[in-house]
């Protein structure tokens, strides 16, 4: 094939290709040239996922009425005059591709009034070509409509996620916008219906309750710190509140989000001792760093920034966010929480001496092994729910005696092959995860309603996850209505999760919801299931009497697969009688 100069309206295409993958990313073109223009109000009305239509309104400076047709110039920006001009931006657009790529594979309709015009301009375009202009009646600022996006590329089209993925995406985009620039007032409607709205006061805290919950933000302390001219402000949590995954935290340089394993690591890093291994904090941060120290122009939708000294950026994130944490520890009220690290509570005699409720009877304290006498009554199998077949099931281990317990965590139990040490959570966990199923499989699923409603305010884009979801989790027993804006009431949960916190339990599911997102998940019911079963088995630091401990290992010993837990971790360690026996020296 011989070589020759692609077409312009071909070349536009591909130059869209990198800019516009998906519709959130006009929302975030546009959401920028917004904020760019000086706006103190933008507006983002959203029909079906956007791919119908996205309208965007600000109250920004405009475009002169002499210019508009040259802003869907390729290349063509206000914002960059000499290649030296790349080593120090200030504004969050500077190619000039933005908003040709958007009108090369859509329908784009502008209204702008600049300060200094008499009247607005309104112009329309398709597929990157100019149909009508014409002077309009226009308020200053600037409105865009974007409307069948990708119409001229079909293909494109095939390869969008679902509805409520792509909407979702546009919900977490505006959120992090709206912190980024707190002086702001955003307004973002989906379908008719408002999800997020800000004030526009200034102050980050106000933008972070309507964007992360109330919830939330009772947990987070203040950040505020300056080292080597690099000045960090924003929120991180208490060690006490965590989540599975790096995702809560969100950095932004110089007023534009950012994704960077490094400073990701670098709070990570400023929470070490503080958390368990696995565990992540949810952070806020804004980062203020001198503009040519940054390179932006190293990403083709801006996301990743390279630093002139990263090591430095990297200590300064950490030692604001360290400090923040460590000042908080000093407070009486906290020194308790941050002391345990946010870990599994671990239980002390000395300072709760208090058995822990796992809804048993409690014969005794269970801290030393009681032999039972030979013409005693052996215990009741009720005081542990029947297995998801009952007592006649076949035995999947050896008929085990309990013999004790060790830091309130392990089980010791001697079997006819030997020793056995058993994790009392992972081998509760199993119980309950194949008791659950199968009353699930039953459609015998109890639900617990609560005499008074909770409810939970969470972000946005988790609200749109668990509108998604609740027909889910109302199989599984949870019952849960929309109550507002990203609030949901929360009326009744699983039987077994009755003494439980539902605030902590809906957390827990939404922070495994999100991270089953990701290829090679499960299915969205067997993730709220392990979630539900996890939150509900006796936990690590437990103290447990004796008849609870055999009554434990019974339901254990019946289970389809008793050697590890629903998240596949091994329930029990066991030492045969042949290796007891070398390790004392007793074989030969």
């Amino acid at each position: 094939m011989a070589i020759q100069i692609l077409a312009e309206d071909v070349v536009a295409q591909i130059a869209a290709g990198e800019v516009v993958e998906r519709p959130a990313a006009v929302v975030k073109e546009l959401v920028e040239n917004a904020v760019d223009a000086g706006a103190t109000f933008i507006r983002i009305a959203i029909q079906s996922d956007g791919r119908r239509r996205i309208q965007i309104s600000d109250n920004g400076s405009g475009i002169p009425a002499d210019e508009i047709e040259l802003a869907f110039a390729r290349h063509a920006t206000s914002k960059l005059r000499a290649a030296d001009d790349l080593y120090h931006i200030e504004t969050l657009g500077f190619r000039g591709e933005a908003l040709a790529s958007i009108a090369s594979v859509s329908q784009l309709s502008m209204t702008t009034r600049h300060e200094t015009d008499p009247s607005g301009t309104l112009l329309r375009l398709e597929g990157g070509h100019i149909q009508q202009k014409r002077s309009v009646g226009a308020p200053r600022g600037t409105t865009i409509t974007v409307e069948n996006l990708f119409f001229n590329m079909p293909a494109r089209l095939k390869f969008l996620k679902s509805e409520n993925t792509e909407k979702r995406q546009i919900a977490m985009i505006i959120t992090r916008y709206a912190m980024a620039y707190p002086f702001v007032r955003f307004e973002l409607e989906q379908d008719g219906r408002e999800v997020f709205r800000t004030n526009g006061s200034g102050q980050l805290l106000d933008v972070m309750m309507n964007a992360l919950g109330l919830d939330q933000i009772k947990n987070m302390f203040e950040v505020n710190d300056t080292h080597l001219n690099i000045h960090v402000r924003g929120y991180t949590s208490a060690p006490s509140y965590n989540r599975s995954d790096r995702s809560r935290i969100t950095l932004f340089v110089n007023g534009r989000w950012i994704q960077d394993t490094s400073l990701t690591y670098a709070v990570v890093q400023a929470y070490h001792t503080l958390l368990m291994t696995g565990r992540f904090p949810v952070a806020v941060l804004l980062v203020n760093i001198a503009p040519e120290e940054v390179d932006v122009n190293v990403h083709p939708t801006k996301a990743e920034v390279r630093f002139r000294d990263s090591d430095s950026v990297f200590s300064a994130i950490q030692r604001a966010v360290r400090r923040a944490v460590i000042d908080q520890a000093e407070s009486p009220m906290l020194r308790g929480r941050l002391a345990n690290g946010g870990a599994e509570r671990v239980w002390n005699p000395a300072a709760d001496p208090v058995q822990l409720d796992m809804r048993l009877p409690m014969q005794g304290t269970g801290q030393y092994a009681v032999q039972q006498h030979a013409d005693a009554p052996a215990p009741d199998d009720t005081e542990f729910p029947d297995g998801p077949q009952g007592p006649a099931r076949p035995r999947t281990l050896p008929m085990l005696r309990v013999v004790g317990q060790i830091g309130a965590s392990y089980i010791i139990a001697e079997g006819p092959a030997g020793l056995y040490l058993i994790d009392q959570h992972a081998a509760h966990e199993r119980v309950l995860y194949e008791q659950f199923m199968a009353e699930h499989a039953r459609k015998d699923t109890i639900s617990q309603y609560a005499l008074a409603a909770q409810t939970i305010q969470v972000a946005p884009p988790e609200a749109r996850l668990l509108e998604e979801n609740i027909d889910a989790l109302a199989e599984l027993g949870f019952g849960i209505e929309p109550f507002g804006p990203n609030v949901f009431v929360i009326r009744g949960v699983p039987a077994m999760l009755a003494d439980s916190d539902p605030i902590e339990t809906m957390a827990g599911i939404l922070d495994d919801l999100v991270q089953g997102n990701k290829p090679g998940q499960q299915a969205v019911e067997d993730r709220i299931v392990l979630r539900v079963c996890k939150q509900a088995a006796i936990k690590a630091g437990q103290v447990l009497s004796l008849e609870q401990m055999q009554a434990l290992i019974r339901q254990l010993e019946r289970c389809n697969t008793p050697l590890t837990c629903p998240h596949g971790r091994p329930t029990m360690i066991h030492m045969t009688s042949d290796q007891l026996a070398r390790e004392f020296g007793r074989m030969g």
